[in-house]
Parts: C-alpha cells; structure tokens; sequence
C-alpha cells in the first residue's frame, strides 16, 4: 500500500487537497482541472481524483456549462464556523454597534489573512451614500491589506519579522484616485500609524471611500484585528474624520482590546 504521508510526517493527500481550494478566490471562482494539474504539478488524473472527491465532499461545485469547477457550501460552513468561533468577534459586537448608532455611519471588524484583510462583522447604516460605497462588502469578504484603514492599522502594529515577510509579497496595484503603489510609501504611512494609533483611507481602494481604523490589541499586547468606520467624500472632509471620529474610533478599539484582555487573560 502506497503511504500519503510526506516527508515532515504530513498527510500529502490533505495538503494537495487544501491547495486545490486555495486555489479558488474571489477574481478566479471557476477552475477547470487542466489548469489545477499545471499550477500543483499533478497528472491530470491524480488532480482529477482529487476535484472529484472534493465535489463529492461538497467542498467543490461543477459548473454545468463550462465543466469547471467552484467552491461548495461545506467551506462556506467551515468559514462561518471560524467566524463565529471568533472571541475577538463575540467581544466586539456590542461596541462596533454603538458606535455605528452613535455615529450613524457603517463600523466594520476585520482580521489579517496574509497580504489581505477579511471581515469578520459589519454593523452597515441605511444611508443613500452609505451604499455607494457598500461594495457588496459582507462578513468574509476579503479585500488587499494595503489599500485599507483597518489594513495598514494591523500591518503597523505586527511584528517586524512578520511585516518583511509580508511587504514584498504586496502587489502595489492602484485601485483608487490616492492608492499608495510603492513599499517605501507604504512603510512611511505605518510608521504615521504607529506614531498617531490610527489610520486612514483617502480614496486609496475606491472612489469616494473614506475610513479611518484603529488596531484592537490581545491581553498578551499582540494585534489581533482592527475596526473601522467609513464614510462617503461627500459627507465628511479628512480634517473631520480624522478630529471629529479619529477619538470615538480609537476608544472603541481600546475599550474591546480590554474586554479581550479581560476576556482571555489567565486566571
């Protein structure tokens, strides 16, 4: 019998498996099986046995007309499952939510997944402007760390050795009218961060996209996650956001590090 384990005493099967479905993502839904083959490095059949059995699973979903195939309910469940087994998420609900009302804008609760940010809780307000810049933006979405507030307020606060790791890994691609596109531009922007505790997205991931975020931290003092509250161009100038929501932000963000260092601290 022909033995799955790799080298390190890893299961290759379970690797080979996991790497399939990390090759789906939001810019490439559909993949086809030729395509999985070349970029693992599998024969057509073994990668053809794998798909299959992950179909079965429910982990992939055939495309009826192109034959390729797409992410299934079952990683849906396994990512929600995550979310919600989440201290950080559970603690921070309560807070993100009364600083939406006392604001009335949209507060959101990310954390950092490699060069991106995902989001764990939205707490959205009905405004016409507001929805302008919703951009179909739900709990798991995920968007590019460097171009976001609650980003760059994660990434000036990790390690260092973590963040050599990440930057170089950054592909610095203008999505908005002020994206910063370069690494030095963008080591100098959390250097600001670290020194002020906030930062801010001018218009960097969309057209009319304001924010401004702040890190919430562990009991241990580690970045664990970050919020943010954002508004549309027309509403609020940098000068207010920055003066007039930068403080609430920047409390909120202390008041749920607290509750999660009171939370998770040992007895």
């Amino acid at each position: 019998m022909v033995s799955t384990e790799g080298s390190t005493g890893t299961s290759q099967s379970l690797e080979r498996g996991l790497a399939i479905l990390s090759s789906f993502h939001s810019d490439r839904a559909l993949i086809g099986v030729s395509e999985l083959s070349r970029e693992l490095r599998l024969s057509r059949s073994t990668a053809h046995r794998y798909v299959a059995t992950l179909a079965k699973l429910g982990y992939l979903q055939q495309d009826p007309d192109s034959k390729r195939y797409r992410l299934g309910p079952k990683v849906l469940d396994l990512g929600f499952s995550a979310i919600n087994s989440m201290d950080v998420r559970e603690i921070s609900a309560p807070y993100l939510r009364q600083l939406s009302d006392e604001t009335g804008f949209t507060v959101n609760l990310a954390i950092l997944d490699g060069t991106d940010v995902v989001y764990i809780e939205r707490c959205r307000t009905a405004g016409p402007a507001q929805r302008e810049i919703d951009l179909n933006l739900h709990v798991g979405s995920r968007l590019p760390a460097y171009c976001t507030a609650m980003g760059k307020a994660i990434l000036a606060f990790v390690a260092e050795e973590q963040l050599e790791e990440i930057i170089p890994r950054i592909e610095f691609v203008p999505r908005g009218p002020n994206t910063l596109t370069s690494a030095s531009a963008f080591r100098a922007e959390l250097e600001r961060i670290r020194t002020s505790g906030i930062a801010v997205n001018d218009e960097e991931l969309a057209y009319g996209l304001r924010s401004i975020a702040a890190p919430i931290h562990s009991h241990a003092g580690e970045v664990v996650a970050a919020l943010n509250l954002a508004v549309h161009r027309t509403m609020v100038s940098m000068d207010e956001l920055i003066a007039r929501y930068g403080p609430p932000v920047a409390q909120t963000a202390r008041d749920i590090s607290l509750s999660l260092g009171h939370r998770l601290a040992p007895g």
